[in-house]
């Protein structure tokens, strides 16, 4: 069932927001060659506990996972889309990182994600993480009351897919509110036109996932968590929740 919200309820969402911002920001100001995965979920839960908030992704289990999430955040790694788990391993120079941080307080949830390198950074790379962020701020351009969802994903599949890469195979995002995921569901690839109409009020993480092999393949690793590419190549994420209002897009995760 699908929810609309009220502002408060945005301002609400919007208190949430700001926790992941920070969230965002001060993890990846700690992410230096030499560093351990666990150490960056660390920073995220001294954050959340300064702040009086709760990490929806903290023991989140969902039907098809093998057991609960065991982090704070994602930290997916080079050929990892995401659902990355901030383990022991260790960060090295040059590797493509992105962070999925939520955050929840006060009853209600926000959701966002960034993708950044670590150390020496290479022209493919940035060019793979500055093209998923283009798709993402496409998406919430056309994320305005009269379109449909099918214009979000268009807008995802379109800027992707011009610049020659792939889509993670079933990736999209999803309403938020008082839960972390809730109908409905926002998909990264589909026709302009088509879908449920937007309409104010609505609430929703876009989310896109792009493969940098041009390839839409992922497969699950070992942990039955991280979900990674099929070709190895890398891929870049970024996410943001926002709340569909007459005045256009209101995003609820910006700083």
């Amino acid at each position: 069932m699908v929810t609309y919200r009220s502002p408060r309820e945005w301002e609400r969402m919007r208190e949430a927001g700001r926790i992941v911002a920070r969230l965002l920001a001060d993890v990846r100001d700690a992410a230096e060659p030499g560093v351990p995965l666990a150490e960056l979920d660390a920073v995220a839960a001294r954050i959340l506990k300064e702040c009086g908030a709760t990490s929806p992704f903290l023991h989140y289990k969902p039907g098809w996972a093998p057991g609960p999430y065991p982090g704070n955040i994602c930290v997916s790694v080079n050929e990892v889309v995401v659902h990355g788990i901030p383990d022991g391993r260790t960060l090295t120079d040059g590797d493509l990182v992105s962070l999925d941080c939520g955050a929840q307080i006060g009853g209600y949830c926000g959701d966002a994600a960034v993708s950044f390198m670590v150390g020496t950074a290479d022209a493919a790379g940035l060019r793979l993480i500055e093209t998923t962020r283009a798709a993402l701020e496409n998406a919430i351009g056309a994320a305005v009351p009269g379109n449909r969802l099918g214009d979000v994903a268009a807008a995802v599949e379109r800027t992707a897919r011009e610049a020659g890469y792939g889509i993670a195979d079933g990736s999209g995002g999803h309403g938020i509110g008082t839960e972390m995921h809730e109908d409905p569901a926002v998909p990264n690839t589909g026709r302009a036109g088509r879908g449920m109409r937007l309409r104010a009020g609505l609430t929703i993480a876009i989310e896109p996932l792009v493969t940098e092999g041009g390839r839409d393949g992922t497969r699950y690793l070992e942990d039955g968590w991280s979900v990674a590419t099929a070709d190895g190549s890398r891929a870049a994420h970024f996410e943001h929740s926002i709340a569909i209002t007459e005045d256009g897009p209101l995003i609820l995760t910006a700083p």
